[in-house]
């Protein structure tokens, strides 16, 4: 795949002067085009600064450099284009390429103590000398040699300038006009864009694209066509128009936090695997970009460099490849986490591969799960079960579920969230050990902390859990379990049978409860005394699992989910409540169908697989049983054989 690296530079294009307080500020970027490596073009953008629209952006294409020889005159449509990934080897001794089946192993070695082999790897880098001219724009460098040619407008003197290398930074607002035009005469079909508008309230790419209708930039006319909001990502489908006019879609990552690194490599797996899916054989480069241009947008090219190296050598070669493309942009990949996570990432492809399926192709899975596994002495379904063991359990990030004042508000004591993720809820005014409950916010298909898992309520906990249904919105609240089972208490009832139940300040009047066929629905009133406000509530309580095993079919589960969704739509898409009795096995499986469930619905792709190993990454023992883990399966199966077709699916 080609990239482009581009950084947007102030230029005198005939373009509507940039108003507002951002306007005078920013200075101008420089762009350059890599020299001499071997692989498709790659552009690299930086975000575009500003409240409106912007055009320039250090660009650069996933999974290529764009390191074309070529004069640093050269017009772009005359630049030969070669892949990135060099099959040289690395001429490093120290840190020579490594064989896939050593990944594991060295990864490691290199993390014991706190990450110190690899900071000392990251730190040894040689820096990014060129004998080329060196542009430095807000400290970061751009080399004459690669920097990406505009064509010139006609009598406007240096408009061939826009901060962007064949890998780039992103689009300032003065420079959006320039980042279009980028797109258009480089035939870009695809924009990368791995920072969010705003982090930490600092602005940190001005947005160059209208919300909705279309905005012209200087020539270029870019209307929206589509988005799609997804829990990492977001799709934004664009008709650019000139003379002509031509589809170009931006995937726009939103799940880098604004300090580090995602805390799992998984939504960037996929990520990556659908641009690469999107982007047209016939388009020129990819045009990447975060806010410098350098960090993220390095890391992102370096993971695409070496899957595919993996996939072609069995072997990786990251501290080569890195130093390769600092020589074309300084700086690329900016901290040691970053550098780890890109090893991170490629550890996670080479253990577990793509597991995701097409919709038409799980029957022929499932026979293959059923049958015997002679490799792993059992059935597939358990080898495959028995791979989620990998994430361990990390017992040092439960900090505050292990207080000692907190440790009778928990029923299991290997179940306590994360502190990453937990549900804090307010202070009780004079007790600083008051905002612990165990439950932890979950992600969804299309949204973050789409669910709160939690526990049951024990007695001394009811005013707790009712607090964190009113601070968090919650309208909706999935239970799983029955108040007793097997002559054993799993949950306190938290509603009232009739009259009113009070829990500190909060009220819960039942106004309604309706039987269906596996479940019963419960409508109550919620009441906080102290706001003097109320709020509705409807609880889905789910009678089809027993007390032993799993349902017998998932027709029970599928009406649920169905229900609940429902019930989101109409009441606003706030934390759905989802609990058993230790709030991870049944809680885990409902979260796990309810999100897959939905991918297959709007994609007709699912990955049972990669869903719950998410969930236990973000609460343990998430699908705590292999009969549990074997049932998602077989209720997605019942799924998709109730529609005669996949487009019953859209």
């Amino acid at each position: 795949m080609a990239f482009t690296s581009v950084t947007m530079a102030t230029t005198s294009t005939g373009s509507t002067t940039p108003t507002g307080p951002n306007a005078a500020r920013a200075a101008p970027d420089v762009v350059t085009a890599g020299n001499g490596g071997d692989r498709p073009p790659l552009t690299i953008t930086t975000p575009v600064l500003g409240s409106k629209p912007a055009l320039a952006t250090h660009g650069y294409f996933t999974s290529f450099l764009c390191f074309p020889p070529f004069s640093p005159h050269l017009p772009l449509s005359e630049m030969q284009t070669m892949p990135l990934l060099a099959r040289s080897p690395s001429t490093n001794r120290k840190y020579p390429p490594l064989p896939v089946d050593k990944l594991e192993e060295e990864m490691n070695r290199r993390m014991a103590d706190d990450n110190k082999l690899f900071r000392e790897e990251f730190n040894v880098r040689p820096g990014s000398k060129s004998p080329g001219s060196c542009v430095q724009t807000q400290r970061i460098c751009h080399y004459d040699h690669s920097r990406v040619h505009l064509s010139l407008l006609e009598g406007v003197p240096d408009s061939d300038f826009i901060n962007a290398s064949y890998i780039n930074v992103r689009p300032k607002e003065e420079t959006v006009n320039d980042f279009w035009r980028m797109i258009w005469e480089q035939n870009t079909a695809t924009i990368v864009m791995v920072t969010n508008l705003k982090e930490r309230k600092e602005c940190k790419c001005a947005q160059y694209w209208p919300d909705q209708g279309c905005w012209t930039y200087g020539s270029v006319r870019v209307s929206v066509e589509d988005v799609t909001v997804l829990v990492d990502y977001t799709v934004r489908k664009f008709c650019i128009q000139q003379k002509s006019q031509r589809p170009v879609t931006q995937f726009h990552f939103t799940s880098w936090p604004d300090f580090g690194v995602p805390f799992t490599p998984i939504g960037m797996l996929k990520f990556l695997k659908k641009v690469k899916a999107c982007n047209p054989q016939y388009a020129g480069p990819i045009v990447v970009h975060c806010s410098a241009g350098v960090g993220r947008t390095g890391t992102f090219i370096v993971i695409d460099a070496m899957l595919d190296m993996m996939a072609a050598e069995r072997k990786v070669d990251v501290f080569g490849f890195v130093t390769r493309i600092r020589a074309q942009r300084c700086q690329m990949v900016q901290t040691d986490m970053q550098y780890v996570f890109i090893f991170q990432a490629l550890l996670e492809h080479y253990l577990y591969g793509d597991t995701e399926l097409e919709v038409t192709s799980l029957e022929s899975h499932l026979a293959k799960l059923y049958a015997p596994c002679p490799s792993a002495g059992c059935g597939g379904m358990e080898a495959e079960f028995k791979k989620l063991t990998s994430v361990k359990i990390q017992n040092d990030k439960m900090r505050t579920g292990n207080l000692p004042a907190n440790m009778k508000k928990n029923r299991v004591l290997q179940i306590i969230p994360y502190e990453f993720n937990r549900v804090i809820i307010p202070v009780k005014r004079g007790d600083e050990n008051t905002d612990y409950i165990n439950a932890s916010f979950i992600d969804g298909y299309r949204q973050k902390d789409a669910y709160m898992a939690c526990q049951g309520p024990l007695p001394h906990t009811l005013e707790d859990f009712w607090r964190m249904i009113w601070e968090w919105r919650s309208c909706s609240i999935v239970m799983l379990t029955e108040l007793e089972e097997r002559g054993q208490e799993k949950c306190t009832q938290y509603w009232p049978t009739e009259g009113t139940l009070v829990c500190g300040d909060m009220a819960i009047e039942l106004k309604r409860e309706e039987v269906c066929e596996n479940y019963t629905v419960r409508d109550l009133l919620v009441t906080n005394n102290r706001e003097n406000r109320s709020r509705a509530v409807r609880q889905f309580h789910f009678h089809g699992w027993p007390e032993v095993g799993i349902p017998a079919d998932g027709k029970g589960m599928i009406s649920i989910i169905a229900a609940v969704q429902k019930q989101q739509q109409q009441s606003g898409n706030h934390p759905i409540t989802v609990h058993c009795s230790a709030g991870a096995g049944r809680t885990g499986t409902f979260c796990a169908l309810s999100t897959v469930l939905e991918r297959v619905k709007a994609e007709g792709i699912l990955d049972v697989f990669q869903t719950v190993k998410s969930l236990r990454l973000q609460r343990p023992h998430m699908v705590q049983t292999l009969e549990q883990y074997e049932f998602c399966y077989k209720v997605v199966q019942e799924y998709i054989d109730a529609f005669s077709d996949y487009a019953n699916f859209k």
